[in-house]
């Protein structure tokens, strides 16, 4: 019998995933500033997400990485928070108690769950992860850009049952454009290369506001650029865009 695994957008790339009942949640942000806006309705509160058994951080920017909102939100600071080093050194300094330090290709163990770090790469250091349990295997892809180390993941982990991947190529106008997260074209080609089962889309609605579109930042809001890419590159792999809030159940 196949493990249960189910996933639900928080939001952005706030997701919970649950596997044989194990609850891991991903990169909160559950605020918002001047110039970071969620671009969609978050799916529930921090007092609403119920017990987690695990918050995995990929980097320590403010949208993936909101300590404070968590913290302010009264989230149980004994969860243990998985993550690199220049995360799990803030998260100390938030008052977070069970810190587990992994960069790429190094593991932690909780009980049945199993969490790697592979590559990543960003505007600041990240990692992305493999996260494992029951026999099933999910990728977060945070919002790293295509890191070409990562087409080994099928070959050390075995199968991919879920790929979370970003997709808006977001690109910052004040340093000449310079893009720090994949897009859609390139997260269809890592999709192609992990062969998911099935692949969820992230990392598209945020918005830096009216002003800040046009002065900050520029990032591709339509997921359905990626679904199109896949169906090209991996047709076998079935994409779903999915809105915060729906849990969906993957084969």
């Amino acid at each position: 019998m196949t493990t249960p695994l189910t996933v639900t957008r928080i939001g952005h790339a706030c997701q919970l995933i649950e596997i044989d009942g194990i609850r891991v949640l991903t990169d909160p942000w559950f605020t918002q500033t001047a110039t970071y806006y969620q671009g969609e309705p978050l799916a529930t509160t921090i007092a609403g997400l119920g017990r987690i058994d695990a918050l995995v951080i990929s980097h320590e920017h403010y949208d993936h990485c909101d300590l404070d909102g968590l913290v302010a939100g009264g989230f149980d600071l004994n969860v243990p928070l998985i993550g690199p080093g220049t995360v799990t050194k803030l998260a100390r300094e938030k008052g977070f108690r069970k810190l587990h330090t992994i960069e790429a290709w190094e593991s932690t163990t909780l009980g049945g769950l199993t969490v790697t770090a592979t590559p990543g790469q960003h505007g600041v250091h990240e990692v992305t992860f493999v996260i494992q349990a029951g026999g099933r295997t999910v990728f977060f892809g945070g919002d790293s850009l295509r890191v070409p180390e990562l087409d080994i993941i099928p070959e050390r982990f075995g199968r991919v049952d879920l790929a979370i991947l970003p997709t808006n190529g977001l690109c910052v106008r004040p340093l000449n454009m310079r893009q720090v997260v994949m897009n859609a074209q390139e997260a269809a080609e890592l999709t192609a290369a992990l062969a998911p089962t099935m692949a969820i889309p992230h990392h598209y609605a945020f918005h830096s506001g009216r002003l800040g579109d046009r002065m900050i930042t520029k990032g591709d809001q339509d997921p359905r650029h990626y679904a199109d890419a896949v169906a090209r590159m991996a047709p076998d792999v079935e994409v779903r865009m999915v809105l915060p809030g729906i849990a969906v159940n993957v084969p």
